[in-house]
């Protein structure tokens, strides 16, 4: 009786071991890709590897996640950052004890700013026993993230990405399905657009504007139509719209067109490196508009000249300089070796972080089991309540969209620095 005992206790062993393994893996992914999307991590270097981080999880000793960002390829000026904050603000909750006397342990991904590869990493690390995930940085890896995770109700954090797709299943629709697991530290695409038409008129004192955007960009077409928007709404007249493709450089034709139509401002909601060069080629045309941008021009005073961005303005989510920022300032400067911090998506990350951790000390304190169902709800509950949560880039509350309440910062191109101003 007590060896069929011990069998049964075998044999249920290995299934609720089997189950751990393979609750949230994706039925599409295969090992070959996967493996392609895992190159700067030790998850998955093997079964045995899986096997016993996925064990350590459910044993008490560790809380497992993962952080999915692009470390390497086009834009890692954003990834890079977004990894390092994040780890900032982990390994300084390690080194404090942990949560609940348990050490985070976070398995890392470069998705390479490649939704497919987004995807590639979740599936191997849910084979790593994950109970919450942060990432992507991009909006088009985080989207497609965000649809894989909600299958599965994982815990989802993402520190930059903006568009409203992120978390609505439909953005066009404001009664669209909500991805209730989903979450950002940063404010969304319509949002950046509505305060820079806001600020154009209110601040500039500008009357007409022209518009730059890239086609077929999530975040580039959200921005636009939303400052499109708020612009008729506020009596601001846009005078010219001119649009790029993903991997043109020769913008002269769009700016010599943007220069005749002599705007006050133009807004170019495009990232740094676009951005930098389509200033440039505005110079050269003539034009002498003020440039605003999003949160996307973060680092573009390192793609143009001083003089040519002289004045430029953009919104971001972070006030550099501060008194709320300076410790972390001062530790990532330690931590990395680094004489100022990269951009916005640092200390955005550093947040995201927070929250996840906030949302896992709860887990906790009620006693639950790391990658259960039941955990990760907690861990969704406790992020989407949170009523005033201060972090250092402003306090955290959630709307109906998951999207936090909290003002922008302005910064200002001046003599090749980027100076805050103002929150606005």
């Amino acid at each position: 009786m007590k060896k069929a005992m011990k069998l049964l206790s075998l044999v249920l062993a290995v299934v609720m071991l089997i189950g751990c393994l393979s609750a949230c893996a994706s039925k599409t992914a295969t090992a070959d890709t996967a493996s392609d999307a895992s190159a700067n991590t030790d998850a998955a270097a093997s079964d045995d590897t899986a096997a016993s981080d996925a064990a350590a999880s459910s044993d008490g000793g560790e809380i497992v996640i993962a952080l999915i960002s692009n470390t390497t390829g086009d834009y890692a000026q954003y990834g890079q950052p977004v990894r390092d904050g994040a780890m900032l603000y982990i390994n300084q909750v390690n080194a404090n004890g942990g949560i609940n006397g348990k050490q985070v342990k976070v398995l890392e991904y470069d998705d390479k700013g490649d939704g497919v590869e987004a995807v590639n990493a979740y599936n191997l690390a849910c084979d790593n026993g994950i109970t919450a995930v942060f990432g992507a940085t991009l909006t088009g890896p985080t989207i497609a993230l965000a649809d894989a995770t909600y299958e599965d109700n994982m815990p989802q954090v993402t520190a930059s990405a903006t568009a409203s797709g992120v978390t609505m299943i439909d953005p066009d629709d404001p009664d669209s399905e909500i991805r209730t697991n989903v979450f950002r530290a940063c404010f969304i695409d319509p949002y950046q657009g509505k305060k820079m038409a806001d600020y154009a008129v209110e601040k500039l004192g500008a009357k007409t504007a022209a518009i730059f955007y890239q086609t077929g960009s999530d975040y580039s077409e959200g921005l636009m139509n939303a400052f499109a928007e708020e612009a008729a709404a506020v009596g601001l007249e846009v005078v010219d719209t001119e649009a790029f493709a993903e991997g043109d450089k020769d913008f002269k034709a769009q700016m010599t067109n943007i220069a005749a139509a002599a705007p006050d401002v133009v807004f170019a909601p495009i990232y740094y490196a676009e951005a930098g060069l389509a200033i440039q080629q505005a110079r050269a045309a003539g034009c002498t508009a003020t440039f605003m941008g999003g949160d996307g021009f973060g680092s573009v005073k390192n793609y143009a000249s001083a003089e040519d961005l002289e004045g430029s303005v953009y919104c971001s989510g972070y006030a550099p300089g501060t008194d709320s920022v300076k410790q972390f300032e001062e530790d990532y400067k330690a931590a990395y070796n680094v004489d100022e911090i990269p951009n916005m998506f640092a200390p955005l990350a550093y947040d995201a972080a927070m929250l996840i951790c906030e949302g896992l000390k709860a887990a906790e304190e009620q006693g639950l089991t790391a990658g259960t169902d039941e955990y990760k709800q907690a861990v969704i509950d406790a992020i989407k309540n949170m009523d005033g949560t201060e972090g250092i880039t402003g306090s955290y509350a959630f709307d109906e969209y998951n999207n936090p309440i909290k003002p922008v910062a302005i910064i200002e191109l001046t003599g090749g620095d980027e100076v805050y101003q103002e929150m606005f």
